[in-house]
């Protein structure tokens, strides 16, 4: 067991995540994860004895590495760790953390900084997708320092937007999985996407709610949640996911109409605890959901004109912004979303 090892802790978007590099950490699988468990202070509800933040948002890795792909900068395998289980799970992507992966690699010298501006790309290991990112490098530098804003991110910073490529089915092999817009389970109407992450759509008045619950209302609604589950399990088998009962995909976004003058209005469990916002590939999806005509996500959506489609995603505690171009048959051809980072230390973290 490594007892010290070279870590970034990082805030990507809204999220926060201890980033390394691949060859920093044991390459043995087991060993690697057992490592993670102890530098977070997993399983524990308060993860006192690690550094993980006690909220599954806050107890994420990204393990980066030189490329192996041609044309591609980096590979990015993105790793969960559960708070209160001893389980590290790599079954989905996270966007936000994503949004650190970029600046962390030029901090790490894997791609070289550009005078003004640096592009990056990203290929994440857990779906075969690529991501590209534009990270601010004024005088070959990264400055976190910025005029961007994102929801549940207090202050400004620097704006890191990021493009999107093939993410249709990247998980569950098709962008439906099902091969249908809408299938009925437990007699509710639901839409199986995914567009980079796989998700459960559903109508929040189908599930009993408003829409406009907070988090800590909707964790504690346990006949909410009984039917989330139940409804999860059987979408999973659907997907072509299996038998997802320990697993954090598929997320379940229960929807409802926008009420700040956006898209549409989430609630999103991740899969056991409401979201305090929305993940970033989970607010793709969405956006994609909406474009669907037969989705119950299509009936609720104001949705603009237009090949490019900029889609307010409302969430708890704010939005999300999503760029969707959309080609001549209706189909989404690229999603694009605006997201910030910061440095939080650079150091060695210690398992003993």
């Amino acid at each position: 067991m490594y007892e010290a090892v070279r870590c970034m802790w990082m805030r990507g978007g809204t999220s926060k995540g201890a980033y390394f590099l691949a060859e920093d950490l044991p390459a043995d699988t087991r060993e690697r994860d057992q490592f993670l468990l102890k530098i977070m202070g997993s399983p524990d509800a308060r993860q006192i004895d690690g550094i993980g933040g006690a909220d599954p948002l806050t107890s994420k890795v990204a393990i980066v590495q030189q490329s192996k792909h041609d044309g591609v900068d980096v590979d990015y395998l993105f790793l969960q760790v559960y708070v209160d289980q001893a389980l590290v799970s790599d079954a989905q992507n996270c966007g936000n953390i994503l949004a650190g992966v970029g600046p962390f690699a030029i901090e790490r010298g894997l791609v070289p900084a550009k005078e003004e501006q640096t592009t990056v790309s990203i290929y994440m290991q857990n779906t075969g997708q690529i991501a590209v990112e534009t990270v601010e490098t004024p005088f070959y530098k990264v400055i976190y320092q910025g005029d961007a804003r994102i929801d549940g991110v207090p202050g400004t910073s620097s704006a890191i937007p990021i493009t999107f490529k093939d993410t249709a089915g990247s998980t569950c092999g098709a962008l439906l999985p099902t091969g249908n817009q809408v299938d009925i389970i437990d007699g509710v109407e639901v839409t199986c996407i995914d567009n980079g992450m796989p998700v459960v759509i559903l109508s929040a008045a189908d599930m009993g709610i408003s829409g406009e619950e907070g988090r800590e209302e909707l964790e504690q609604n346990q006949g909410l949640k009984t039917k989330l589950e139940s409804i999860r399990l059987q979408a999973g088998e659907r997907m072509n996911l299996g038998d997802v009962t320990d697993k954090t995909v598929p997320k379940m976004s229960m929807l409802s109409p926008a009420t700040k003058g956006g898209c549409v209005s989430t609630r999103t469990f991740i899969p056991h605890r409401c979201h305090a916002s929305i993940g970033v590939l989970g607010a793709v999806s969405v956006a994609t959901a909406c474009m669907l005509p037969d989705s119950p996500a299509h009936a609720l959506a104001n949705i603009a004109d237009g090949k490019r489609k900029t889609m307010s995603i409302e969430h708890p505690i704010g939005e999300m912004t999503v760029i969707l171009d959309i080609d001549e048959t209706g189909t989404v051809e690229n999603a694009a979303i605006l997201r910030t980072a910061r440095k939080l230390f650079d150091g060695e973290v210690f398992s003993s």
